[in-house]
């Protein structure tokens, strides 16, 4: 793939006004695009991403996976196609500057999509709770068992293809948009690779581990499509 690659940046964002302008500031400018879609946010989200830059759109239906695919829908309406989109989250736990060793093996070696791993020697001192280490665990360790998968990270800062993409046929609206485009990815014999990234104390608090709630909620539906995957 060529290295002027026309790349595109989504990232989800609920209630993240602190943290929005500070990611959207850090990234790359070799990026074409960056796109915030807010999922129903009440504060200055919004605002904020305009203020820094960003396309901001509006996703009124809660859920990760819903603002992930508004922001696929907002590029498959567009007059040019990109070659590669890059998901990254909107709470400035990610390292934006990164992105450019997440897109290398796509643009270099022809991967189809790239996982950012969070290995712990990288990783901020509480920026992962204990749910989330699990969690990833255990997802992984099942992958492995069931599908050979070499994945140690359900990682949300990842890059793919744009017509890769496009073939997975994403459908989770909720929590399990990162385990179903890896499960996917791995049923369709896409080439794969995980980089090592930094990781640091978010902004905030989360949504889905910062509550007893949400990191059930997350953990069904990852083993959820594990186990639905497992018996295709």
């Amino acid at each position: 793939m060529k290295k002027n690659s026309i790349i595109k940046v989504i990232i989800p964002a609920y209630n993240e006004a602190d943290s929005i302008a500070k990611v959207i500031a850090e990234i790359p400018n070799i990026v074409d695009e960056v796109i915030v879609v807010s999922n129903n946010s009440t504060d200055d989200t919004e605002k904020n991403a305009q203020t820094a830059g960003a396309t901001v759109l509006q996703e009124k239906r809660k859920g990760y996976g819903y603002a992930c695919l508004k922001g696929m829908d907002y590029i498959a309406n567009q007059n040019s196609t990109p070659d590669i989109i890059v998901f990254l989250d909107g709470d400035y736990s990610d390292y934006p500057s990164e992105l450019t060793k997440i897109i290398a093996p796509i643009q270099q070696k022809n991967i189809d999509m790239v996982i950012g791993a969070r290995v712990k020697k990288w990783r901020e001192a509480g920026s992962m709770t204990f749910p989330q280490i699990f969690g990833n665990w255990l997802a992984t360790t099942l992958m492995h068992l069931f599908f050979g998968a070499k994945f140690t990270d359900l990682g949300p800062f990842r890059a793919i293809k744009y017509e890769k993409l496009l073939k997975l046929n994403m459908q989770d609206k909720t929590y399990g948009w990162t385990i179903e485009m890896q499960l996917k990815a791995l049923k369709q014999d896409f080439t794969y690779v995980e980089v090592p990234v930094h990781y640091k104390n978010r902004i905030g608090v989360s949504k889905v581990s910062g509550t007893l709630k949400g990191a059930i909620f997350a953990g069904v539906k990852i083993l959820g499509w594990i186990f639905k995957y497992s018996f295709k």
